[in-house]
């Protein structure tokens, strides 16, 4: 299985985001119930590597449709903002 990449990232308020693209090394989604980015956090300073594009380390909401043992099955997600965090906007039930 091939790691998910995140494609876009609207949540420009994130250490990782730096125009419009994640540039953590993987991130996780959810907290077993929502699919809230979980590497999300705000910071004036961006961090990451530059040169590379987030893929989807883990995800923990077991009934997404994309999720297979906990790993996400989608070719690539969008995070989006959803009320002060970032969602995993690829998010489908089951």
């Amino acid at each position: 299985m091939k790691m998910a990449n995140v494609s876009e990232c609207a949540v420009s308020e994130c250490a990782y985001n730096t125009g419009k693209s994640c540039h953590a090394i993987a991130i996780t989604i959810g907290d077993g119930a929502h699919p809230m980015c979980d590497t999300f956090f705000k910071s004036s300073a961006h961090g990451g590597i530059k040169s590379q594009t987030a893929g989807v380390g883990a995800c923990k909401v077991a009934s997404c449709r994309h999720n297979n043992d906990f790993e996400c099955s989608s070719e690539s997600i969008k995070v989006g903002i959803c009320e002060d965090h970032g969602d995993c906007m690829t998010f489908s039930m089951r």
